[in-house]
């Protein structure tokens, strides 16, 4: 079956020429001209991949993408025409998982779908259960637990997490983490692994402001913290 995408984007002209390039490309194209227009839709039709333009007509595309982010996992991409770096943190902080400038080519736009997907799609790295301070994370169940209580985490935060796991105390790059959690022929920007790091961090560290798990290592990227960090055997 075709992948599902839902594109929200007020521009009747960008978002037809876009649903036709993509339904050209094999997608099963959903369109919606506001924010609220693309909630209903994705309450009706779950997508595989949602595509949210920043500047709608009633709610912003960052409230649309915090309020998918409350009932969904699927990947989101973000759509501006706004390359200020304020702008694409600010999405990636409100849940999107990528983003695209305008204008694109909808050939790249198609490449950035399918990375997406077959980052979804792909298997959980096999990696035993790992102990980090107070904080349990077992990639092959799909879990992540802090004093035994689970941590509900976006698939891309589980992919990023999963794969410092897999070699505690390793200094593992940005544009290696880029590699692994966003696609192998994915050429992207390192704010994405940054974003998602600190949106990690809210949700698996004491102190966020302090991180205790996964550490920083200035000018080269991120390491999960070796102490009591030997994979186990459960």
């Amino acid at each position: 079956m075709p992948r599902s995408v839902l594109f929200i984007e007020d521009d009747e002209r960008i978002r037809r020429a876009v649903a036709l390039a993509l339904n050209a490309d094999g997608f099963d194209v959903t369109e919606a001209g506001t924010g609220e227009d693309g909630l209903f839709a994705l309450a009706e039709r779950e997508a595989d991949v949602v595509l949210v333009d920043i500047m709608l007509p009633d709610i912003d595309g960052f409230e649309v993408c915090r309020q998918i982010r409350r009932r969904s996992d699927a990947p989101i991409i973000m759509v501006t025409a706004r390359t200020d770096s304020h702008d694409v943190v600010a999405g990636l902080e409100a849940g999107a998982d990528d983003y695209v400038t305008k204008p694109f080519v909808a050939k790249e736009l198609s490449a950035r779908i399918r990375a997406l997907l077959r980052r979804t799609n792909s298997s959980t790295p096999r990696t035993s259960s790992v102990v980090a301070g107070a904080l349990e994370i077992s990639p092959h169940q799909g879990l992540v637990a802090r004093h035994g209580n689970p941590i509900n985490l976006t698939h891309t935060e589980f992919r990023l997490l999963c794969e410092l796991a897999s070699e505690p105390g390793r200094v593992m790059t940005r544009e290696e983490l880029l590699e692994r959690v966003w696609g192998y022929d994915y050429f992207g920007d390192e704010r994405l692994v940054d974003v998602h790091i600190r949106r990690l961090r809210t949700k698996i560290e004491e102190d966020p402001a302090q991180p205790q798990v996964v550490l920083t290592v200035r000018g080269i990227g991120y390491r999960l913290a070796p102490a009591h960090g030997a994979p186990t055997s459960r």
